[in-house]
C-alpha cells in the first residue's frame, strides 16, 4: 500500500534520506541499496552529511528543487494556475480531468492534483525535519553553520504548511521523522496550525538574522524571507500589529521596483524570494503556463472579471497583461504577461518570484486600516499604485478603505500562487464572489478535500473536509 509519512517505507526513505539527501528528493533510486548495509553505516554517513557545510546546504538546495519542480508551489500543478482557474482569474480550456474538476467545482477527493500537493508537501517537510534532526546532533558544524541552516529548515517546515493548511484547513503539523509517530497523526485544528507556523517563522528570523547567507539573486531563504511568510501569516490570523511591524521592516530594507517592467526580471530589486531554475539558461513554468502562443492550443486564459477589475490609465492592464487572438479573429484571449520569457528564450531572465515587496506594502496597508492608522494605510497603498500610474486614494473610511486594499492586492497580485483565493477565504468573500461566477459553487468549497487514500491510510485523518 502506498503511503507518505506513515510507514515503514517512508521510514527507509528517512534512511535514504540521511545516506544521499539530494538523491532521495530529486526521485532518483542511486542511493536504494543503501537501507539494506548495517546500521552503524548508515550512522557513519549520516554524521559525515551533517557536519560538511556543503552536504547539508545540497540538502537544502533539494528542497528548493522540489518545491520549484513539483507540487503547490509550482511546476504544471501549482497554486497559480488551478486555484487560479479554482478562483476567478483565470479560464481553462484543456482536458485535464482534475484540472477541470477544480475550474468546475466538481472536486472529489480522489483528485489527483489535490493527492500531489499533499504528498509531495508532507515528503519536503519530513526532508526538512530530517534535516533539523541531523543538524541537532551534528559535531562538525559551527554553531553559527547550524544556525543558519536550521533556520532555513524551519522556514521550509512553516513554508509548506502555510500552503497545505490554506487549501484543506485541519491538517496535522508534522516536525519529527519517527514513523511511528506519524502514523498514527491526527490534523491540528487551523487556528493551531498557524501557531505553529508562526513559531517556526519567528524560531527562523532569530536563527537567521545576521546570518552570512549569500542573498546575491535572492534564491537562498534568509531572514527576510522568513520575514516575509511572517506577515503573511500574521495578516491571515488577524495580528494586525505583528503583521504592520514585521512588513514594516521589509519595507525599510527593500526598494520598491519604480519600473513595472523590472519587476519580474530576476533582478528586480524588490524580490525578496526567488526560484532559480534548474538550467541556468532556462526561464519559469509560468510564462510556458499562462502566456497563450496560439489559439487554439491555449490552456489558461484571464477571466473577463478579472480584466474589469482594472481602473482605466492602470499600466499594470497594460504591461503585465496581453492578447491574442486565432486566425479567423473570431476570438481573442488576454493572458497574464508578468512572466514573458519562455523555454525557448537563449538566456535566463526571469525567476519565479515568491515573495516581493509590492505584498508587504499591502499586508501593511490593511493592517494599519484595521489598526485605525488611516493615514498609514492610505500611504502604503497609495505607494503601489503610483507605481501603477494610478493618481492616490482619499478615502477616509475603514470599510472604504479595506476594500479599496482587497481591490489593489486583486489587480497587484493577479496569478501569483493563489493570493487571490486565499484573500476571498480568508475575508470571508468567498461565496458572493464565486457563486456568480460557478454554476456548481458550494459554501464549502472553501476548503478542498483530504485526498481519500490519505484518510484510508490513517483513520485518524477522519473527519474529511465538509461537503466531500
Amino acid at each position: 500500500m502506498r503511503q507518505i509519512f506513515y510507514s515503514k517505507k517512508q521510514f527507509l526513505m528517512g534512511l535514504m534520506w540521511k545516506a544521499c539527501p539530494w538523491i532521495v528528493l530529486l526521485g532518483t533510486l542511486g542511493c536504494s541499496d543503501f537501507v539494506e548495509v548495517d546500521p552503524p553505516k548508515n550512522t557513519l554517513v549520516a554524521q559525515r552529511v551533517f557536519d560538511d557545510p556543503s552536504t547539508v546546504e545540497s540538502a537544502l538546495a533539494n528542497l528548493y528543487f522540489s518545491l520549484r519542480e513539483d507540487g503547490m508551489v509550482s511546476g504544471n500543478s501549482g497554486f497559480t494556475t488551478l486555484l487560479g482557474i479554482y478562483a476567478d482569474e483565470l479560464d481553462y480550456y484543456a482536458f485535464n480531468g482534475d484540472f477541470v474538476q477544480l475550474y468546475r467545482h466538481t472536486v472529489t477527493p480522489q483528485n489527483a492534483v489535490l493527492l500531489g500537493w499533499w504528498t509531495q508537501g508532507y515528503q519536503v517537510i519530513y526532508a526538512a525535519n530530517d534535516i533539523i534532526a541531523g543538524l541537532e546532533a551534528s559535531e562538525g558544524l559551527s554553531a553559527m553553520e547550524v544556525e543558519r541552516y536550521k533556520g532555513q529548515a524551519l522556514f521550509v517546515r512553516a513554508y509548506v504548511h502555510s500552503l497545505l493548511v490554506g487549501v484543506f484547513g485541519d491538517v496535522p503539523y508534522i516536525t519529527t521523522t519517527d514513523y511511528v509517530v506519524n502514523t498514527n497523526t491526527s490534523r491540528l485544528e487551523t487556528a493551531l496550525v498557524y501557531e505553529a507556523i508562526v513559531a517556526d517563522l519567528e524560531q527562523a528570523v532569530a536563527l537567521m538574522d545576521g546570518a552570512d547567507i549569500p542573498v546575491g539573486d535572492r534564491v537562498v531563504p534568509d531572514a527576510d524571507v522568513a520575514r516575509a511568510l511572517l506577515a503573511r501569516m500574521a495578516l491571515y490570523t488577524q495580528q494586525w500589529e505583528l503583521a504592520a511591524a514585521t512588513a514594516g521592516e521589509l519595507i525599510a530594507a527593500f526598494p520598491l521596483e519604480p519600473d513595472l517592467d523590472r519587476v519580474f526580471l530576476k533582478e528586480s530589486g524588490e524580490t525578496i524570494w526567488q526560484f532559480k531554475p534548474g538550467n541556468d539558461l532556462s526561464n519559469t513554468q509560468e510564462a510556458n503556463q499562462l502566456v497563450i502562443q496560439f489559439i487554439p492550443g491555449q490552456r489558461f486564459a484571464l477571466t473577463p472579471s478579472l480584466l474589469d477589475a482594472f481602473e482605466v490609465g492602470d499600466g499594470r492592464l497594460e504591461r503585465w497583461t496581453d492578447e491574442i487572438s486565432d486566425a479567423d479573429g473570431t476570438l481573442t484571449l488576454s493572458y497574464a504577461h508578468k512572466y514573458k520569457a519562455l523555454f525557448n528564450e537563449t538566456a535566463s531572465l526571469e525567476h519565479s518570484i515568491v515573495f516581493r515587496l509590492a505584498e508587504q506594502y499591502l499586508i501593511r496597508a490593511e493592517a494599519r486600516a484595521q489598526l485605525g492608522n488611516l493615514d498609514g494605510a492610505r500611504q502604503d497603498l497609495n505607494a503601489v499604485r503610483n507605481r501603477a500610474g494610478l493618481g492616490d486614494v482619499n478615502l477616509v473610511g475603514q470599510t472604504e478603505l479595506l476594500e479599496a486594499i482587497y481591490q489593489e492586492r486583486r489587480v497587484e497580485l493577479f496569478a501569483e500562487q493563489g493570493l487571490r483565493w486565499m484573500d476571498l477565504k480568508r475575508t470571508g468573500r468567498a461565496t458572493e464572489v464565486m457563486a456568480p461566477l460557478k454554476a456548481n459553487w458550494e459554501d464549502t468549497h472553501v476548503l478542498l478535500p483530504i485526498p481519500e487514500s490519505e484518510l484510508e491510510i490513517n483513520p485518524n485523518l477522519l473527519p474529511q473536509n465538509p461537503g466531500y
